[in-house]
């Protein structure tokens, strides 16, 4: 692609089709629609300031490689800027030898190809590897009375537990990120998973406290590589317009994993002790890593990269290539993309900041629930363990109504995007946090004041303040379905980035929940203290709709936002 091609063509990636003519007729479609952002894109480990962006990895063909030269375009920004390969003319001259490795027309080794019955097979993997990681950050919060006691410590202390694990699920990434574009998906999903098993042996066998924290810690860090994988994964395997319910699963899971753990974990410490909680999740874990070790390479520049080294053997043609190959991205440039950038683009971006914030908010106020619950149930309504478990019951019933409307959230998107000409703007993916903002200040405001000492215990008086969480489990996971595809859509020249960015502010909102809860509703009381989180979720209602009516002309002001 040229310098000539118009602004508005190169921010949303469409391919020059002149690019691709060799004599003949174009005959490589896009396994990907150009118009959306392509997440099999390396990008962390590519160095795009040289070599721009290119569809090489959803482009079929029937050569099977097209000329490097005609296949590069620019970052996806608003101002794009042709890549300085082809600025530069000698190297311009020298792409012209160089070809890039694409897909075949109906080739097997495509994940986009492979069967639907097999594709939801790998979904399910990915979905419930992100629910076992969920799963074990407080399958603890089930049975923390005993743990207090064995160790004789406080209950910030515990606390530490889970936010020890949890910032682990913020740190993971920025390692398993580049190092899954570098050596592919599969090795990803299999030895930081087997690790993160082996950590809980120490957990559950822990001789004091300190064993215990430092060592969920750790079962953090490897544990977050289905974290980093499960929905590039899913968009290894499914395109846009077919991925609505896969998405909608994943986008689930880390919301509904946590959940589970205090109902699984309510029942087992208070019937065999709280170390068998870790050596239930332990199995749970390994037998999901036995899955996780069935999912085949599914990362495009990684397969594409194995057939280049092929057919260079073969034809001993060594300009046969990829782009990643071509314009491999230095360590320090690699450090600047996962360490340096997203903390930048937080500061820069207003959209990013705002979206994360509102991400942090609602995965906070989830692990909040795992503190807040207890003084409610265990010490107003004396629940025992196993039934105050079961109170979370109702934020699953939540998750699963908005696992029926998320798929409805998609299909409105679709029909916007063919209305507009099949350019949808970013901000039509609003709809689902305009939605779901009402019911998370509503979900707030029903359990701090039907519980007591507003409503008494007695009777079915415990029905309110359990039936706060369908409301909360709804909305989180609408406002996550949303807010996620918004950020990915407003800068998909960044998307490494502005994702690792959210993941760290997310998983450190969840992190510093659980240390001051339990003496914030204390201290407030019931009432009190969760209004003041249902006013902070009031305040960020707005959010989605200012985006909505000017999040257009914010992004035109942006450096590294699409046009």
């Amino acid at each position: 692609m040229t310098s000539t091609t118009p602004p508005s063509e190169t921010a949303t990636i469409v391919p020059d089709e002149s690019a691709y003519r060799a004599g003949g007729p174009l005959d490589h479609p896009l396994s990907h629609d150009p118009h959306n952002p392509d997440l099999s894109f390396p990008f962390t480990t590519t160095n795009v300031s040289q070599g721009g962006f290119t569809n090489e990895y959803r482009t079929v063909s029937k050569t099977g490689v097209v000329p490097a030269d005609l296949a590069l375009q620019p970052i996806p920004t608003r101002l794009p800027e042709t890549p300085a390969a082809l600025r530069d003319p000698e190297k311009a001259a020298t792409l012209k030898d160089v070809q890039l490795v694409t897909w075949l027309p109906n080739d097997p080794e495509d994940p986009r190809n492979w069967s639907n019955m097999y594709r939801w097979y790998l979904t399910g993997v990915c979905a419930i590897s992100v629910v076992a990681v969920a799963f074990a950050s407080a399958i603890v919060t089930g049975d923390f009375g005993d743990i207090q006691d064995d160790f004789q410590v406080g209950e910030v202390v515990v606390a530490l537990s889970v936010s020890l694990m949890v910032c682990g699920f913020g740190i993971g990434p920025l390692a398993w990120s580049p190092l899954s574009e570098l050596v592919g998906r599969r090795p990803v999903w299999v030895f930081p998973g087997i690790i993160y098993v082996i950590f809980n042996i120490p957990c559950a066998v822990a001789p004091n406290i300190q064993t215990l924290l430092i060592c969920r810690f750790f079962c953090g860090i490897f544990a977050s590589a289905p974290l980093t994988l499960a929905g590039g994964t899913i968009s290894d395997l499914w395109d846009n317009n077919e991925r609505g319910f896969a998405i909608a699963l994943f986008a689930a899971a880390p919301y509904g994993g946590p959940v589970l753990g205090p109902i699984v974990g309510g029942f087992v410490g208070e019937t065999i002790g709280w170390r068998w909680m870790i050596w239930v999740n332990m199995i749970f874990a390994g037998v999901v890593w036995l899955f996780c070790c069935t999912i085949p390479e599914t990362f495009a520049p990684t397969i594409l990269k194995k057939r280049a080294a092929r057919m260079r053997k073969e034809t001993g043609n060594v300009n046969i290539t990829t782009e990643q190959e071509l314009f491999k991205a230095s360590m320090s440039q690699i450090l600047i993309e996962t360490l340096v950038r997203p903390f930048q683009m937080l500061v820069t971006e207003p959209i990013l900041l705002l979206m994360s914030s509102y991400i942090a908010l609602i995965y906070g106020l989830l692990y909040a629930f795992f503190f807040s619950y207890p003084v409610v149930f265990l010490e107003e309504y004396h629940f025992n363990d196993g039934f105050f478990g079961l109170t979370f019951c109702s934020v699953l019933i939540g998750l699963a109504l908005a696992l029926c409307v998320t798929p409805q959230i998609e299909k409105n998107y679709q029909r916007r995007a063919a209305a507009k000409g099949g350019r949808a703007d970013p901000e039509d993916r609003l709809v689902g946090m305009m939605i779901g903002c009402w019911f998370v200040p509503i979900s707030m405001f029903v359990f701090g004041w039907t519980s007591p000492p507003t409503v008494m215990p007695g009777g079915g008086n415990w029905v309110g303040p359990v039936s706060s969480g369908i409301p909360f489990g709804f909305g989180m996971v609408i406002i996550y379905f949303s807010a996620n595809a918004y950020i990915i859509d407003a800068f998909p020249g960044y998307v490494a980035s502005a994702l690792a960015a959210k993941t760290v502010i997310r998983s450190g909102s969840g992190a510093a929940m659980p240390l001051f809860i339990e003496a914030m509703y204390h201290n407030l009381g019931n009432g009190w203290a969760a209004s003041t989180w249902a006013f902070i979720s009031l305040a960020m209602i707005p959010i989605p709709f200012l985006f909505y009516k000017y999040g257009k002309s914010i992004r035109a002001r942006s450096k590294r936002a699409v046009a």
